[in-house]
């Protein structure tokens, strides 16, 4: 069965490396997300990038690559029973990712590509955008439509903040309920993007603020948001990318688990709207 972004009695996690590194590490965090999906009773889908094409140095680490790329998250898949999401960049892309991702997700400097969209929708797997840095919550319906034409059986929209100034994100709480209004589609709110700080690392590459990830995810889950997004690491210093912004994997289970409780108690699909 494919994935289902729906969240009902629970929010969903997609959750992971940023980007495809060992077979050894690639495993040990699909072990511990598969163990984590259980103990909180959550659905969980693996991500890793095969490629971050969108580095800020040319000579920035970017990963294995499409072809072993997909054969190690095949390797998680098989070792851990997790569905697989991974990044698509371009239109012939997709057609050999979804053989083994059962999610495809468009980058959000990349989510007013129509061919991509196009060609994501019409590989039959579910499809998660990502909403654009600059774009307001309604600028995402045309993003959507596109991949609703593609015939995409599943799509989602995920808030990774928006620019404010130079080098930093902010997170408007308000475009949840915009995001789902105008798209139609269930939100995912992206916690570790959403503190990053393009630009501001070592060297010009992007930095970020770990310490605001909680602070963020659990006002997302009062808000409304459908599943939560978190790149993990067990050692985010030595991760090849987004280490800045990445959950330590030992504290993702306490981060989660409250975000989860944080999001039962809102009632999030039975909240008052007070009359304008």
């Amino acid at each position: 069965m494919p994935p289902r972004f729906a969240a009902d009695s629970s929010p969903f996690l997609i959750a992971g490396p940023c980007v495809v590194e060992s077979d050894d590490l690639n495993v040990r965090v699909g072990e511990a997300l598969a163990e984590l999906a259980l103990k909180l009773g959550i659905a969980v889908i693996y991500k890793a990038s095969f490629d971050k094409a969108n580095r800020s140095r040319l000579n920035a680490p970017r990963g294995p690559g499409l072809e072993a790329g997909l054969r190690a998250l095949e390797r998680v898949r098989s070792a851990t029973g997790l569905p697989i999401l991974t990044d698509v960049h371009d239109p012939s892309q997709v057609p050999i990712a979804a053989r083994v991702a059962d999610v495809l997700q468009i980058p959000a400097f990349l989510c007013r590509q129509t061919d991509l969209l196009l060609a994501a929708g019409k590989a039959g797997r579910p499809v998660n955008i990502k909403k654009g840095q600059w774009m307001a919550p309604e600028d995402m319906r045309g993003a959507v439509e596109k991949v609703r034409a593609g015939g995409a059986p599943e799509i989602a929209v995920t808030e990774r903040g928006t620019f404010f100034g130079y080098g930093d994100l902010v997170v408007d709480m308000r475009s949840f309920p915009r995001l789902q209004e105008a798209c139609k589609t269930p939100v995912i709110f992206d916690a570790t993007h959403s503190v990053q700080q393009p630009g501001q690392g070592v060297d010009g590459s992007s930095g970020g603020q770990r310490r605001f990830i909680p602070t963020l995810l659990y006002a997302a889950a009062a808000a409304g948001a459908d599943g939560f997004f978190l790149e993990t690491h067990p050692d985010p210093a030595r991760a090849p990318s987004d280490g800045p912004n990445m959950v330590p994997l030992d504290q993702l289970a306490g981060i989660v688990g409250l975000a989860v409780e944080i999001w039962q108690r809102a009632g999030a699909r039975g909240k008052e709207t007070v009359r304008a």
